[in-house]
């Protein structure tokens, strides 16, 4: 035994105190992240369990919940005629909203990555709208498309008759697209950060082969940004799908 415990490393003092710095900094994290972990359990996981829970119930709050199983799931799917206009709605906001979001989103990042006087100001200037608060733009908004509003005083100019945008069932819908790509700030900053992480070297390399802007483009920036565009299609499909499902079609 005397042997073994001579031929076994002690642990010297500061790799002890490394280890015990890292655990402190794991509690640390730890503690750090538990605010947002009790608020996410009570405010979400919870409600969520409850709520599936009692879809398979018929319940109104003022006698006991009986159980009914899928009946609740099959009124819905069949006898519900929001659901499916709320389904189209959806589906047509999304397709139309992601790609002309990550585009627009895209090309601004592209511009403000040019190495021009005051390149941080116009930085500020197109990110500001994804900061301001909804009442604000909701207002901005509504004075550019109400019938005597901005858009339409521009149309009559040149003859064209605008119509009433958030009160028509043909335009309303185009109307909140459109408002929509007004906060487009976040992934223009992602993009920008993406394009300012692409090497230098890759675009000269490309150079001395003969590439051009569009082959630059394609094989350098596009392919290098595939991962942020990947991640923001991700995130604003599900944002806006939750955003219209939340309000039935109507």
């Amino acid at each position: 035994m005397g042997s073994a415990s001579l031929d076994r490393p002690a642990t010297s003092p500061p790799v002890a105190v490394a280890r015990r710095r890292l655990r402190w900094r794991d509690v640390r994290g730890a503690l750090f992240v538990l605010p947002w972990v009790i608020g996410f359990v009570v405010f979400q996981l919870i409600p969520f369990l409850a709520s599936f829970l009692l879809s398979f119930t018929d319940w109104n709050f003022s006698r006991q919940a009986n159980f009914v199983g899928l009946e609740n799931y099959g009124r819905l799917l069949f006898e519900d005629k929001l659901l499916h206009r709320s389904v189209l709605n959806t589906v047509y906001y999304t397709v139309a909203h992601v790609p002309g979001s990550l585009f627009l989103a895209f090309c601004l990042a592209l511009l403000l990555n040019q190495k021009v006087r005051a390149v941080a100001l116009f930085r500020t200037m197109f990110y500001l709208p994804s900061i301001t608060t909804s009442v604000a733009t909701v207002i901005v908004w509504i004075f550019l498309f109400q019938p005597g509003g901005l858009i339409n005083s521009g149309l009559r100019v040149f003859g064209i008759e605008g119509p009433n945008w958030l009160v028509s069932t043909t335009w309303a819908m185009p109307s909140l697209i459109l408002m929509s790509l007004w906060t487009v700030g976040t992934p223009m900053i992602l993009y920008l950060a993406g394009l300012q992480g692409i090497p230098e070297s890759l675009y000269e390399a490309a150079m001395i082969d003969g590439a051009g802007w569009w082959h630059k483009l394609r094989h350098v920036t596009v392919i290098h940004l595939a991962e942020y565009m990947g991640l923001q299609a991700t995130q604003l499909t599900i944002d806006f799908m939750d955003h219209i499902m939340d309000r039935k079609g109507r």
